[in-house]
C-alpha cells in the first residue's frame, strides 16, 4: 500500500487498485487476449475472464514509494511480440502514473500463451 500525503490529508492506495488498472490497460492493448494464469492441476494457462484478471497482474511495493508490476498475458496469433510489449509497458506505465500519482519503477510483461482464432 502506498500512502500520499499533503496538507489536505492523506490518501492511501492498496494493491488491488493497482491490480485493475494495470490489468485493463494490458487487456485493452492491441493484440491482447487478455490476462493468463496457471493452472495448478495441468500446468497449462488459462484465459481469466474481467472479474479474475488480478490472478495476472503482481504489485509490488518499493520502499521510495514506487511500484513495479508484473503482467501475465494471451496474445493473438501473429502479432509482433516486442511492439506488444512496448504498448502495453508504454500504458500500463502511463494509466497507473495518471490514475494515482504513483511512479511506475518497472512494468514486465510475460507472455504465457499464444491464441489462434
Amino acid at each position: 500500500m502506498i500512502q500520499q500525503t499533503n496538507k489536505n490529508g492523506s490518501v492511501s492506495v492498496g494493491s488491488n487498485v493497482y491490480v485493475d488498472i494495470a490489468g485493463t490497460a494490458a487487456s485493452g492493448c492491441f493484440g491482447v487476449k487478455g490476462m493468463a494464469a496457471r493452472s495448478v492441476t495441468d500446468g497449462v494457462f488459462h484465459l481469466l475472464r474481467k472479474e479474475s484478471m488480478s490472478k495476472g497482474v503482481r504489485v509490488e511495493f518499493h520502499e521510495d514509494n514506487t511500484i513495479s508490476i508484473d503482467l501475465h498475458i494471451i496474445v493473438d496469433h501473429g502479432v509482433n511480440l516486442s511492439a506488444v510489449g512496448a504498448s502495453i509497458i508504454s500504458e500500463v506505465r502511463y494509466k497507473v502514473t495518471q490514475c494515482t500519482g504513483t511512479e511506475v519503477r518497472a512494468v514486465n510483461v510475460y507472455v504465457d500463451s499464444m491464441m489462434i482464432g
